[in-house]
C-alpha cells in the first residue's frame, strides 16, 4: 500500500482529465504522475532513504504537491511545516523530527532557522531562484516512469505537528492504512466523481487540506484548483471561472462571504459546500441557506484521526450536527471516568477505526494519553441525540481554537515571561464574531515595572505566528487562583 498509488491510479483510468490547477499552471493526471516520478527520482539521487523525513516548507503551490507525492512513491515521509511559523518553530519541530532534508520557497525561506539550528537536515531545496547552499529545486528530476513502492500499511505516510498539552507541538504519525481508508471514506461520503472540481485555498499544511482536500479529489480523479491563499474576491471568483463543485471553507470564511456583496458571482457550478476545523455558527449555517441554497455540510475530526471521523449527511443533512461516524468508525460519548454516557448528556468524544493515528512520533507516553484501548480521545465535549447524531459543544482543554488553528496559551505565555516587565501572564480565547475566538493575555507587571501592549505584542509577533499574538492585552493587579495557586482561567473570562 503506498498513498501515492492513488496518484498512479488515476493517471492510469484518467489521464487526460486535469488534475491541478494553480493560477495558469495546469497539469492533467498523466502529466503530474509524470512529475512525481521525476522528482521522486530526483530525491532518490540525494540520498534519501525510506523512513527517512522530509520537511514541506512551501505555501500553497503545486510544488508542495508534487514533492508530497514524489516522496510518498519512494517511502520518504512528508512533515509538513507551517508556512507561518518564525524560526524558533520550525527548529524545534525538524529537530523534534529529525528532518533529513527541507523543500522551502522565496516567499517563505527567510523564516526558516540557520543551518546550524538544523543539525538533522542534509539538504536544503529551494523553490525559486538559486541560493547559496541549496539545491534548486527544478534540478531534481530524474525517472519520469518511477514506479510507488509498496508499502507495509502501518508504514509511516505523513506527520503533521500538533499542539501538546505543555504547549511543545507533538508529531502526528499517520500509516498508509489511515490515509488512505480516511480519503477512501471523504470520496464515499462526499459522492465524489472525476467531474468534480474543488477549490482549495486552505492550507496544505494543515490535514484539512492535505487529506480531506488534496487527497480525495486525487483519489476521485478529480481536479485539485489551488489557492495561495485566502484572498475573498479572488476565491469568490475562482468558483465561476474554474466551474467548482466542491466548496471548502472554515466557519471564518463563511462568515466573511455573507459580511460582502456577493452578487457579482457565479456560485451556479456548485453541488456541496463543506465546514470543518472549527465550530460554524449557527446562525452563520442558517444564512448560508438562506442566501445560495445550499446547507453547510460540517466533518468533525482531528488530526489524530486523518482527520475524518463524522459527516453531516450523505443521506439525512441535521442542521446544527457534525453528523454521524463516516464508514468503518465507532464513537461514543463518555464521562471524566471514561463510562458511556446516555444520548443528550455532554462528554467527552471518543473515536475508534482504521483513521486512528499510529501515535506521536517518538512520544510514547503522550501516545497512550491520548490513545486509550484503541479509542482516541478527542479532547472535544459534546453529545449525541437519539438518532446517533453528534454535535460539538466546547474543548475539554484550554485551546483556543482562531479560524481553524490551533493555539495552545501555555506557548503565548512563555514569551510574554521573557519582557522583565512582566511578572505573571495567562492567555485564553475569547469569543471573536469572525475568527471563532481571539487571542487575549492577561498581564499582571512586576512592582515598579512598565510595558504597554504593543510592546508585549510585538515580542510576540517576532517569536510565534500571527496567529498566535494576542489581540488584546488586558493589565490587571492580579490573577485569580485557587488554594493551590493555579491560575482560574473560568475567572478572567467572567466580569471582574
Amino acid at each position: 500500500m503506498n498513498v501515492a498509488q492513488m496518484l498512479e491510479r488515476s493517471a492510469f483510468y484518467f489521464p487526460d482529465r486535469p488534475a491541478l490547477a494553480f493560477k495558469d499552471r495546469r497539469w492533467a493526471y498523466r502529466e503530474l504522475d509524470r512529475d512525481a516520478s521525476a522528482l521522486a527520482s530526483g530525491l532518490k539521487g540525494l540520498g534519501l532513504k525510506p523512513g527517512e523525513r522530509i520537511g514541506l516548507h512551501v505555501p500553497n503551490w503545486p510544488e508542495f504537491v508534487l514533492t508530497y507525492y514524489a516522496a510518498q512513491k519512494i517511502g520518504v515521509v512528508p512533515l509538513s511545516l507551517n508556512v507561518t511559523y518564525k524560526a524558533d518553530e520550525i527548529a524545534y519541530i525538524c529537530r523534534d523530527g529529525e528532518v533529513a532534508a527541507v523543500v522551502t520557497a522565496d516567499p517563505v525561506a527567510g523564516n526558516l532557522p540557520s543551518r546550524t539550528d538544523l543539525p538533522s537536515v542534509r539538504h536544503l531545496i529551494n523553490v525559486g531562484a538559486p541560493r547559496e547552499g541549496t539545491v534548486s529545486f527544478a534540478a531534481l528530476t530524474g525517472d519520469p516512469a518511477l514506479r510507488a513502492l509498496d508499502l507495509d500499511r502501518e508504514e509511516m505516510a505523513a506527520i503533521l505537528y500538533t499542539s501538546a498539552t505543555t504547549g511543545r507541538p507533538k508529531g502526528v504519525m499517520l500509516t498508509h492504512s489511515n490515509v488512505v481508508s480516511n480519503t477512501y471514506a471523504t470520496s464515499h461520503h462526499l459522492r465524489m466523481t472525476p467531474e468534480d472540481r474543488g477549490l482549495c485555498a486552505l492550507p496544505l499544511f494543515h490535514c484539512f487540506g492535505q487529506n480531506f482536500i488534496m487527497n480525495a479529489l486525487v483519489n476521485s480523479g478529480g481536479t485539485l484548483v489551488l489557492q495561495e491563499r485566502f484572498v475573498p474576491e479572488e476565491f469568490l471568483g475562482a468558483i465561476g471561472r474554474e466551474r467548482i463543485t466542491l466548496l471548502y471553507a472554515v466557519p471564518t470564511m463563511y462568515i466573511l462571504i455573507l459580511a460582502g456583496d456577493t452578487s457579482a458571482y457565479d456560485f451556479r457550478s456548485l453541488r456541496l459546500c463543506f465546514s470543518a476545523a472549527a465550530m460554524l455558527p449557527a446562525d452563520v449555517e442558517r444564512r448560508w441557506h438562506e442566501r445560495y441554497g445550499h446547507w453547510i455540510h460540517q466533518g468533525y475530526g482531528l488530526t489524530e484521526c486523518s482527520p475524518f471521523a463524522s459527516y453531516n449527511h450523505d443521506t439525512l443533512f441535521r442542521p446544527g450536527s457534525v453528523g454521524t461516524p463516516i464508514e468503518n468508525v465507532e464513537m461514543k460519548v463518555v464521562d471524566e471516568h471514561g463510562r458511556e454516557l446516555p444520548d443528550g448528556e455532554l462528554g467527552e468524544v471518543l473515536i475508534k477505526g482504521p483513521n486512528v493515528m499510529k501515535g506521536y512520533f517518538r512520544n510514547p507516553e503522550a501516545t497512550g494519553q491520548t490513545v486509550r484501548d484503541g479509542w482516541l480521545h478527542s479532547g472535544d465535549i459534546g453529545y449525541r441525540d437519539k438518532d446517533g447524531y453528534y454535535y460539538i459543544a466546547d474543548r475539554v482543554k484550554d485551546m483556543i481554537n482562531v479560524s481553524g488553528f490551533k493555539v495552545f496559551p501555555r506557548e503565548v505565555e512563555e514569551i510574554l515571561f521573557r519582557h522583565p516587565a512582566v511578572k505573571e501572564a495567562a492567555v485564553l480565547g475569547m469569543p471573536d464574531p469572525v475568527k471563532g475566538e481571539a487571542v487575549k493575555a492577561f498581564v499582571v507587571l512586576r512592582e515598579g515595572q512598565s510595558v504597554d501592549g504593543d510592546t508585549l505584542k510585538t515580542l510576540c509577533r517576532e517569536k510565534i505566528a500571527s496567529y498566535k499574538v494576542p489581540e488584546a492585552v488586558e493589565f490587571i493587579p492580579a490573577l485569580p487562583k485557587s488554594p493551590t495557586g493555579k491560575i482560574l482561567k473560568k475567572d478572567l473570562r467572567g466580569p471582574r
